[in-house]
């Protein structure tokens, strides 16, 4: 990558981007997990990118909180009795090498042709814990989701739907779409995401917006509304963990933050307080 160009070369540059947190957490002594493949997957391009953003050192917990909050709401499902888990816009998460899986869960990624296969050669020699297999999907093809979301829920018997760092980068319509389509399965049976407030898009926006641009990776979606915007698509809110409580509790955020996480959680409409969070729903 050159000075010219943009730090963000495509939307799926910043699963590279994620990973280097990933990377950094699994290096502490008190690691709150282990990702033994993320410094890989991210690769020199992967670091380049996190110095540039700056998200470095105590202001990464976001990142780790997320990934934990998606960590504990998986675990929670799978013991619930899902025997399917789809990853939409998987990226490079590592989770079916590094959790603690069974190994009869079938586990299935979706992502972009291009993404999918720099993982695939990175991780040629790893052994994922569980049976896992790979679409090569452009999301945004309504047709081809539609076929693959049935295929998959024939096979399904109680399939959870994760969607970790995509809904911020679609538009409400697409949102909407996507979440219709979903509920639309009866063996997905639960979904998590993750949730912005406007206020925090709006300063995201400002700190990320330029890079993510460049890349054709420009968040748009974050509903005033709150968790609760799903339930117009057939999607009851089970449960909510903000980034900032998720980050208390786990003993990751900096000090001058510590005495905000000990507020009362608040899980409504945020408006323009910067609010984030991982979001557990079911079907009603």
């Amino acid at each position: 990558m050159t000075q010219k160009e943009p730090l963000l070369q495509n939307i799926s540059d910043t699963a590279l981007w994620v990973a280097v947190y990933r990377a950094r957490e699994t290096d502490r002594p008190d690691a709150l997990f282990r990702d033994p493949l993320a410094r890989r997957l991210a690769g020199p391009q992967g670091e380049q990118i996190a110095e540039k953003m700056g998200f470095s050192g105590s202001n990464s917990w976001p990142f780790i909180a997320r990934t934990v909050a998606f960590d504990e709401f998986i675990s929670a499902e799978i013991r619930s009795g899902v025997d399917t888990v789809i990853n939409l816009a998987a990226g490079l998460d590592a989770r079916p090498y590094r959790m603690n899986l069974p190994s009869s869960l079938r586990w299935i990624e979706v992502d972009l042709p291009a993404i999918l296969d720099y993982k695939e050669e990175i991780l040629a020699e790893e052994k994922p814990v569980c049976g896992l297999a790979r679409f090569r999907l452009n999301l945004a093809d309504a047709g081809a989701r539609h076929e693959l979301f049935e295929q998959i829920g024939r096979k399904a018997g109680k399939a959870l739907i994760i969607t970790e760092g995509l809904l911020v980068y679609l538009d409400p319509a697409d949102v909407d779409a996507l979440a219709t389509d979903l509920a639309n399965v009866p063996a997905f049976q639960s979904w998590v995401i993750d949730l912005a407030s406007p206020g925090l898009l709006r300063r995201l926006k400002q700190t990320l917006g330029p890079h993510l641009s460049q890349g054709g990776a420009e968040m748009r979606f974050a509903p005033p509304e709150g968790p609760d915007y799903f339930a117009r698509h057939g999607w009851k809110t089970v449960k909510v963990h903000s980034m900032l409580h998720t980050a208390g509790r786990l003993k990751r955020l900096p000090f001058w933050m510590r005495l905000l996480a000990k507020f009362p959680e608040s899980n409504g409409p945020q408006g323009s307080r910067p609010w984030g969070g991982v979001c557990l729903y079911g079907k009603p």
